[in-house]
C-alpha cells in the first residue's frame, strides 16, 4: 500500500501499511523513509505476535511466524534502514518482553523470539558503539492488548499477574527517546526482581513456575497440528 499523509497534530505524519515479514514490505518502508529527504531520528520496533500453547500442541507455522515477525523481520528492517538513520544521534529502540529474559511455559516459541530480539539489540548496540547512534531495549510485562488471548488474560488474573495498559508502555518509550542517553529498561515489579533472580539463581524461578504449571497447562489452548 502506498504511503499516505495523516492530518492533525503539530508535526506531519505519514502512514505506511506494510508487511514487515516480507521483502516487499520492508522495501516499501525503506523507500517511504528515503523519500522524506531527511535522516531518520528514531526506529522503534513494536510489531509482535504471540501464540499461547504448549510446544507439543503448537503448529509449526505458528513457530515460524513468531520467529519471523518478532525477531527476523526487525533485524532485516534495521539492516535496510541503517543507511538512512541520522548519524548524529539516531535512536533504535526494540520493544521486547519480560519473556525475553525469563523462559515461561506455554510461550516457548514466543520466548525464543524475544530472547533473539534482546540479543540482537545488545550486539547491535556494541557494534555501533563507536558511533552516535544509540540502541536500547524495553521489556514490558504483560500488556492489555490484543496480542494476549482471552485464555492468557484469564490465566494472568488467576495467577495474580499484573497486565499494564498500553499507555504505560508508551510513556516509557517516550521517556527513553527523550533521554540524553538511552538505557535498557524493564517495566514492572516484581518482574524486574524476577529477571535478576533468573539470571543469578534460575533454579528458584524453576521452582516458582513449577507451582504455576497446572494452571498454565489448564489454560493453554490445545490445537491440532495442521
Amino acid at each position: 500500500m502506498s504511503p499516505r499523509p495523516i492530518a492533525g497534530g503539530r508535526e506531519p505524519h505519514l502512514a505506511v501499511a506494510a508487511d514487515i515479514a516480507s521483502v516487499e514490505g520492508r522495501a516499501l518502508i525503506r523507500d517511504a523513509v528515503a523519500k522524506l529527504g531527511e535522516p531518520l531520528f528514531a526506529l522503534i520496533h513494536a510489531a509482535g505476535i504471540s501464540r499461547f500453547s504448549l510446544l507439543s500442541d503448537t503448529p509449526s507455522g505458528d513457530v515460524e511466524a513468531q520467529m519471523t515477525v518478532n525477531a527476523v523481520a526487525p533485524i532485516l528492517l534495521t539492516q535496510r534502514l541503517l543507511p538512512l538513520l541520522d548519524p548524529k544521534g539516531a535512536r533504535i529502540l526494540t520493544i521486547g518482553s519480560s519473556f525475553g529474559t525469563i523462559g515461561y511455559p506455554g510461550f516457548s516459541a514466543y520466548c525464543a523470539s524475544k530472547f533473539a530480539l534482546r540479543g540482537f539489540t545488545e550486539a547491535l548496540r556494541r557494534e555501533l558503539g563507536d558511533s552516535q547512534i544509540q540502541v536500547a531495549h524495553l521489556a514490558p510485562r504483560a500488556t492489555q492488548t490484543s496480542i494476549n488471548s482471552a485464555a492468557v488474560c484469564a490465566m494472568n488474573q488467576e495467577l495474580g499477574n499484573t497486565m499494564d495498559p498500553p499507555e504505560v508502555v508508551a510513556a516509557q518509550v517516550e521517556r527513553m527517546l527523550r533521554a540524553r542517553r538511552m538505557n535498557n529498561r524493564a517495566i514492572g515489579w516484581p518482574e524486574r526482581l524476577f529477571l535478576r533472580i533468573n539470571a543469578l539463581v534460575p533454579a528458584l524461578v524453576d521452582g516458582a513456575l513449577r507451582k504455576q504449571l497446572p494452571a498454565i497447562k489448564r489454560f493453554a489452548a490445545v490445537r491440532p497440528h495442521p
